[in-house]
């Protein structure tokens, strides 16, 4: 089960934060903040997944409505963006880090080339894809054309992307996107 599905910015703002499990707000704010500070620190060449650390996941396990198995962080750095999914142990992270792919190329198509600016003003968006994606924690849709057909049936996506016309992404002042089409990966 996913439990929270997070998206900051490289100086740790947050750009979307969705938990799925029952958390005092105290305790949300409190993940936000350790998350990202796990997340950015990790050497070049580590892998992209990682148990929750034991005061982080005490924290999360105090809800009443939260799993008992261990909690997994899963996460990917696409340009200046960190995608992250704390979920627990039972998923399975290459299939999360396939999840996290399939979001960050969705947002790419909605946007045509999705910049920081994009998710910042549009983040109707960026809930309604994870939403046509992810249910109550559970993973109901990987089909790309799918989501973005959802999406789009929605009318959540902006007529004209923020970043038309300005070379888009997310890079090199904001050089090359996030998506395919000019996606920066980052091997961590």
């Amino acid at each position: 089960m996913i439990n929270a599905f997070l998206v900051f910015n490289g100086q740790g703002q947050p750009r979307l934060t969705k938990f799925y499990t029952q958390l005092d707000t105290s305790i949300q704010q409190r993940l936000i903040s350790e998350i990202f500070t796990l997340v950015s620190n990790r050497p070049p060449g580590s892998c992209n997944f990682l148990p929750l650390p034991p005061l982080l996941a005490s924290a999360s396990s105090s809800s009443p409505n939260s799993p008992d198995a261990p909690s997994l962080v899963t996460y990917r750095n696409y340009a200046t963006l960190y995608f992250i999914i704390i979920s627990t142990a039972t998923e399975s992270p290459l299939a999360l880090i396939d999840l996290i792919q399939v979001y960050v190329e969705a947002l790419d198509r909605l946007f045509e080339n999705v910049c920081e600016l994009d998710l910042i003003f549009n983040f109707e968006t960026l809930h309604a894809a994870l939403g046509e994606m992810v249910v109550g924690g559970a993973v109901i849709e990987t089909g790309m054309e799918r989501i973005v057909a959802g999406v789009r049936a929605q009318g959540t996506v902006a007529k004209r992307p923020v970043n038309e016309g300005k070379g888009g992404g997310l890079t090199g002042g904001l050089g090359a996107g996030l998506g395919m089409g000019g996606m920066v990966w980052h091997g961590r």
